[in-house]
């Protein structure tokens, strides 16, 4: 008999098989146990697919249950061959499903997988209204690599399923093909086998998303973001389809977000809570992406649909903390630790880890290091307490115990590479804050030197470089970033954004900041960097109308810097002050801002 690939799932071998070693009385006590408890097997039935009645014990007659005890024994004597061939025939003969189970589970423990499939098949043919004997051919067909012969198999299992259950066997196509070794292959039986599913509209939108999920797995992302589009198009309301949509969203493809858009301004149906959780997913990609105005606008649709859920007053809170609003974002992070214990546990132990960092960031900031030590000191989860500790030091950094704080951070255990990863950053982090710009490029560059594959770290290294003074070097990582990942358009940004600065190349800054607005053109930190470098090239009404419209996206206190900056030139300087005041609330430690005021003289 063939072999199946040692991976392929299979259930537990039973009592029988497991007493291989055992002692021959104990072994037949064992066996007959098998042969009582199969005879109690539910199972889908021959015509109408639902459970038959149990068969007793004592439904079995003398031929049969010699049969089925020399097919034990034998497996015991290890001739897994005849004692599979017995029960094969046993289960043809009286057509039992239970008996057919058990052919197929010899077979698969013995890694036949020729003659489990076979007994699969045959059990098929005698109930062709059940669809456990398809998941087990299924299943034993993608463990022999022979994805091209599971197209009728998941048609049938599909057709087979209950209306309330197809989205869910269409939504786990992917992640059954997924580890088949020719992809184009799977994505083609796949499309084969939806093919009814994408005519019905009652599937048609689960169908698109299956498909666009293999597309994903293939990193064919147009493809996918195409089959989201026509997922939403068939079904407007469709989960699936919204969920890849956002999934794509998430992965960098800024299409994929106008189709969240459209999705989350259809009526809610039904599915609110996987329609919420999208929206919970779309609303944290918005804030990555430091899309405030959209990411607030958002979390008040959740929250007037749904006043009590936990995760939008968190996000709200991070939301509030970003736009410079303490006292609300304390209020809102105040009602999420409220609603936790409303979440599965791990969920709200990570949550209310958030909300105490952000508690005791927010202390910090207003200087209240009792409070923000007492928000720490709630963190009581190991796994969590690496974000309190690297937290605690920024306290004492910001009381002016700088070398105590760097010894803080450094003494914490590193359990994983990620963990001394995290330090690193943490620390490098804390200098820049309290302005000790060569120490803080010293880290960095330590960092980039253990991960010289991380343009995170490598741009974080350039910033602090140029805050060090050392602007060669910043163009430099700057440039390594542009040519290695040039998807990575926060460098074009920072580069053409310092370059109008300095007042320097401002045709070639210009061109930067273009090349990062057209990959993230609602960004209001690159609008604000066109901004400013149309002003350095003279053009102050240009620049007035894109600052205005950065500082409308996302009120910031650089941003409010440079609009104020843009006024006081074109003599409105009434309307220059009342931005800066308004920046200066946003952040009074602002150095651009403040320098701004210096250099012009300003009295807001």
């Amino acid at each position: 008999m063939d072999m199946v690939d040692r991976n392929t799932p299979h259930r537990h071998p039973t009592g029988a098989h497991r007493c291989r070693w055992a002692l021959g009385p104990l072994c037949l006590i064992v066996t007959l146990a098998w042969v009582s408890a199969a005879s109690h097997a539910q199972t889908a039935g021959p015509s109408s697919g639902t459970t038959p009645e149990i068969v007793r014990f004592a439904d079995l007659d003398g031929a049969l249950f010699y049969q089925l005890l020399v097919a034990e024994m034998q497996l015991l004597n290890n001739d897994a061959g005849a004692a599979y061939s017995l029960m094969l025939d046993a289960a043809n003969r009286t057509r039992r499903p239970e008996l057919y189970r058990r052919a197929v589970e010899i077979a698969l423990q013995n890694r036949a997988g020729n003659a489990a499939l076979s007994a699969a098949q045959d059990w098929a043919r005698a109930y062709p209204e059940s669809d456990e004997p398809l998941r087990y051919e299924l299943q034993i067909l993608l463990a022999l690599n022979r994805p091209a012969d599971v197209t009728r198999t998941l048609t049938r299992l599909i057709e087979l399923a209950p209306p309330e259950r197809r989205h869910e066997v269409i939504n786990s196509i992917p992640q059954a093909l997924v580890r088949t070794s020719d992809r184009a292959i799977a994505l083609q039986v796949a499309r084969d086998a939806l093919r009814n599913a994408l005519r019905d509209r009652q599937t048609a939108g689960t169908a698109w998303a299956a498909i666009g999920r293999m597309e994903m797995h293939q990193q064919n992302l147009p493809a996918a973001l195409q089959a989201a589009r026509s997922g939403l198009q068939a079904q407007p309301q469709s989960v699936f389809a919204a969920a890849l949509a956002a999934e794509l969203f998430e992965l960098g493809v800024a299409e994929a977000q106008a189709l969240i858009d459209r999705f989350l301004e259809q009526p809610a149906a039904a599915d609110l809570e996987q329609r919420h959780t999208i929206h919970v997913a779309y609303i944290r990609t918005l804030l990555d992406n430091r899309q405030w105005q959209t990411a607030q606008a958002n979390l008040e649709r959740l929250l007037a649909q749904n006043p009590n859920h936990p995760e939008a007053w968190l996000l709200q809170g991070i939301l509030q903390f970003q736009l410079r609003l303490p006292t609300d974002a304390t209020r809102s992070l105040e009602r999420f630790l409220g609603l936790a214990p409303t979440l599965p546990p791990d969920q709200a132990r990570i949550g209310r880890t958030q909300a105490y960092l952000q508690l005791a960031q927010i202390a910090e900031q207003q200087r209240n290091f009792q409070a923000a030590s007492a928000w720490l000191d709630r963190v009581e989860n190991g796994d969590d307490l690496l974000f309190a500790q690297l937290r605690r030091a920024s306290l004492l950094a910001r009381q002016g115990q700088i070398a105590e704080a760097r010894a803080l951070i450094q003494r914490q255990p590193s359990r994983h590479e990620s963990d001394a990863r995290r330090k690193l950053l943490a620390e490098a982090q804390m200098l820049r804050e309290v302005r000790a710009y060569a120490e803080a490029l010293e880290v960095y560059t330590a960092l980039a030197e253990r991960f010289p594959l991380d343009p995170d770290i490598i741009y974080e290294q350039a910033l602090a470089a140029f805050k060090a003074g050392d602007f060669a070097l910043m163009e430099t990582l700057l440039r390594g970033i542009m040519s290695r990942h040039p998807e990575y358009y926060h460098a074009f940004n920072a580069l053409g954004y310092l370059l109008a600065d300095r007042n320097e190349r401002l045709e070639e800054a210009r061109q930067l900041i273009l090349i990062a607005l057209a990959a993230s053109p609602n960004d209001a930190h690159i609008l604000d960097s066109l901004g400013w470098v149309e002003f350095r090239m003279g053009n102050k009404e240009e620049a007035l109308r894109i600052l205005r419209d950065a500082y409308r996206r996302m009120p910031d206190a650089e941003i409010a810097a440079h609009l104020g900056e843009v006024l006081w030139a074109l003599n409105q300087r009434d309307d220059a002050l009342v931005i800066w005041r308004e920046g200066l609330l946003l952040d009074p430690e602002n150095t651009t801002l403040l320098e701004t005021l210096q250099r012009l003289q300003a009295r807001p």
